[in-house]
């Protein structure tokens, strides 16, 4: 187990710094374009691929880092260089944490790789949880998956929405509900294979902010699977819901399902994301300060816009150590007793909405405008209060975890 630290070891240093070259050459270029085309930044993600970023053999080496800060620096260096374009980078990454979490050997091996595809042909991958009316509230997820036992394969019929890469992905992780009685714990996921019938892109969305990333409805319509796309196979999901039937007639609650899996592993990151958002903000606003003078002097010398550069500064800090230390707790198995995780996308989340309101704030009219990418940083910011779980819902989970009760 490797012992907690602050320190970047020299080869994390290096890596640091090869992504936060390409975040500030190759990604700030280009944000301000594909905000405004609201497209898939499909050049940027091939040039990502051709230095070797976007590939399954990098994330594979930052998410087994003994440390646990390989990935949660890779997203603070990728988010500090734009958040809509960073996400179209590693937004297939959530794709690949569902199967990683709860697949098999062989279906990792077999399935994760397409979902990146190669240099010459780019693939995206998505994780498609959440339905017009199943949001925060999982148990009330509809989308129904059956087995049919004559062909071993399984029917999935629903609509998923808010899905990153929807429709335009080549593998979709879907969540469905194989036991509609055990609410939340009846569900399960599954791989739908590139061109499968019946999986088509429903409404795309156009967005407030990360408006580089692609998000839209999944639509399932009598889609056939075949069994061996069930993530943790079959035998395993009978035991699963065994002993969710049992528990249930005893009064327990604690079975996981496949959906929480993912975002409990994922929520550091996540975190990590805001980070990255809050420390570009910061930075523009510190420079920006620097030089903007008013009545004969910088801004920064004044008291009022000084010490929101220090509040802003303390806590992008702060919440890049909750995010470490989530991090390094999760890579280590160490349990979050107190709901570090969510502790850490709660934290992170509120800090990027508010560091880069105060960075408008101190750049005045001129943080209103786009022609300063505060403004975008703003509208990217609002995001993390929201995706994979709300930062009620964090509150919610926290207060579970420390309470031992069933708050709602």
């Amino acid at each position: 187990m490797a012992e907690f630290t602050m320190e970047l070891n020299e080869e994390q240093k290096e890596v640091r710094d090869w992504l936060h070259g390409f975040a500030a050459e190759v990604i700030r270029p280009a944000a301000a374009e594909w905000d405004e085309r609201e497209e898939t930044p499909w050049p940027v993600i091939q040039e990502a691929a051709k230095v070797g970023i976007y590939s399954l053999d990098f994330y594979a080496q930052q998410y087994f880092d003994a440390t646990g800060l390989g990935i949660p620096m890779v997203m603070e260096e990728l988010f500090w260089g734009d958040a809509g374009i960073a996400l179209s980078i590693v937004g297939t990454g959530l794709a690949a944490v569902g199967v990683l979490a709860n697949g098999t050997e062989e279906q990792i091996g077999t399935w994760i790789p397409q979902m990146y595809g190669d240099v010459n042909d780019v693939k995206v991958a998505a994780f498609c949880s959440s339905e017009p009316d199943a949001g925060s509230d999982v148990a009330s997820m509809r989308t129904r998956a059956v087995y049919d036992e004559a062909k071993d394969e399984w029917v999935i019929n629903g609509t998923k929405t808010w899905a990153t890469n929807g429709g335009i992905a080549g593998v979709h992780v879907v969540v469905a509900v194989v036991d509609p009685e055990l609410g939340s714990k009846g569900h399960a996921s599954f791989i739908v294979p590139p061109n499968t019938p019946g999986c088509s892109q429903g409404q795309k969305f156009k967005k407030h902010g990360i408006r580089a990333s692609h998000t839209a409805e999944v639509i399932l319509d009598n889609v056939r699977v075949p069994g061996s796309c069930l993530l943790g196979g079959k035998e395993k999901l009978d035991e699963r819901l065994a002993r969710a039937r049992e528990r249930a007639k005893q009064g327990g609650e604690r079975v996981k399902n496949a959906a929480m899996a993912t975002f409990e592993a994922s929520r550091p990151a996540v975190g990590a994301m805001a980070v990255g958002t809050a420390r570009a903000a910061y930075e523009v606003a510190l420079e920006y300060a620097r030089t903007r003078e008013q009545f004969g002097r910088p801004i920064v010398d004044n008291q009022g816009v000084a010490f929101q550069l220090a509040d802003m500064r303390t806590q992008i800090d702060a919440a890049r150590l909750l995010v470490w230390r989530a991090s390094w707790m999760a890579v280590n198995g160490k349990p979050f007793t107190a709901a570090e995780g969510s502790m850490s996308k709660l934290y992170a989340s509120e800090t990027a909405k508010q560091v880069t309101a105060q960075a408008i704030q101190i750049l005045g009219g001129n943080g209103y405008t786009r022609e300063y990418p505060v403004e975008r940083m703003h509208r990217d910011a609002a995001i993390y209060t929201i995706f994979e779980g709300t930062s009620e819902i964090q509150r919610l989970v926290i207060a579970r975890t420390l309470s031992g009760m069933p708050i709602r």
